[in-house]
Order: structure tokens, then sequence, then C-alpha cells
């Protein structure tokens, strides 16, 4: 909700156990549904929705840990978790520089979130029903 006098939109959201709070200010660069495999290990889903912030429009309060690994392009790409309960909230990549991405089912009402396209299909599992509507990509797009 936006702040009185603010008419910038905004998302707040935190973790499990309530040690990392956020708050987005503004309109995500994008927001997807992200069926990447490592996605769908670091969520124990089928994918992944995840909405991309210019990092100056993202406080944070609480100690968020990250975990490094390679992306898709063979960049950088780093998770972050809470260090206390575990949840996932973010991550960072190499190739986004200045962005960074929250995972939509750590907002306070994830009925906020509104993916623009499903990503990474090809390797989307049989049983994943997706949004006929979105737009698919095998890959990575260009965003």
């Amino acid at each position: 909700m936006p702040e009185p006098g603010n008419d910038d939109p905004q998302v707040t959201g935190g973790c499990l156990c309530g040690r990392v709070r956020y708050v987005a200010r503004g309109v995500p660069r994008f927001a997807v549904n992200c069926h990447y495999r490592i996605c769908q290990k670091i969520t124990g889903s089928g994918y992944t929705p995840v909405a991309a912030y210019a990092e100056s429009d993202v406080v944070v309060t609480g100690e968020i840990r990250y975990f490094e690994r390679r992306g898709d392009s063979g960049g950088k790409v780093w998770e972050g978790f809470c260090a206390e309960c575990g949840a996932r909230l973010t991550g960072k990549a190499q190739t986004m520089v200045g962005l960074l991405l929250i995972q939509a089912g750590s907002y306070d009402d994830p009925n906020l979130f509104q993916p623009a396209m499903d990503i990474f299909t090809a390797s989307a599992a049989r049983w994943d029903a997706m949004d006929p509507v979105l737009p698919k990509y095998p890959g990575m797009p260009q965003l």
C-alpha cells in the first residue's frame, strides 16, 4: 500500500521467522515465473515467482546470507536467505547489476505479484501447470 502522500507503489515482505523484513518501492523492472532447474531446487517447487527491483529502491532490515553459484550465463548468482530460518528472499546476478530479485512468495500480500512471462520453460516439470496466457520462453529472454 502506498504511504500517505506518496504515489509510488510499494511491497513489503519478509521471512518465515520475521527477522528479515523489506520494503520495495516503485514498479518492478520485470516480474517472471522462472522454471529453471536450479530455481526448482531452491524453492522445492515447480518454479519461483520473482520480481526485479532497483537495489536502491529496496530497504532490507535483518541479516540476509548469500550463497554463490553459477548462473545459466556462466556469471555469478547470489541466492539470499534469512540467516535464522533459511527462507529464500532475494537474489542478485552478475549479469543484472543494480537489481535485487525478490521472491514473490515472501511478499506480505503475494497477490500483488503480476508475472509477465514464464522463463526457462524447457526445464519445467511436466506437472507444472503454467498460466496459458503468459508468454513462454525456453531459456532466458532479453529483459
